[in-house]
């Protein structure tokens, strides 16, 4: 990166592949944080990204038109390598282990095969279980059984 990367709004970019006497490609780190965002937006079992704060803000952005889908995403992009760290929210009752690997694996997918870099690692960090609430649930039927009374 040039000396004066930071301003031409570069800050964060890393020249990536090799120079082939043809010129460098650089792809910032912002791309693939997009682009692990947009791998692991349809994984089941994946509620949300992002943890209680970033979630908030999240809505606020989404009310406006402004989704991020780089929320809950964090990378660390060299010359040839990535390293990614996510942060979500599953859905219960999915296997936690099984939506963390998943959701790996779409990144390591994403990463690799359309930025051309080695993925290192990526790591998972489940912060929250959705559970869907039992009036989402209930709206569905329209008989309500009475409750059982357990003590007298």
């Amino acid at each position: 990166m040039g000396p004066d990367a930071s301003r031409r709004g570069d800050a964060g970019a890393t020249p990536t592949g090799p120079d082939r006497g043809r010129g460098t490609t650089t792809i910032v780190d912002s791309v693939i944080a997009k682009l692990a965002g947009l791998a692991i937006a349809d994984i089941p079992g994946v509620y949300a990204l992002g943890g209680g704060a970033a979630r908030a803000l999240g809505s606020i952005r989404e009310a406006v038109g402004m989704a991020d889908v780089t929320q809950g995403v964090s990378v660390e992009v060299g010359q040839t390598q990535v390293a990614v760290d996510l942060v979500l929210v599953a859905e219960y009752p999915h296997p936690l282990q099984d939506v963390a690997e998943a959701a790996r694996d779409a990144v390591y997918q994403a990463v690799e095969d359309l930025a051309g870099m080695e993925v290192t690692e990526v790591n998972v960090t489940i912060t929250d279980i959705h559970i869907h609430s039992e009036q989402n649930d209930s709206d569905e039927s329209t008989t309500e059984t009475p409750k059982e009374v357990r003590v007298s």
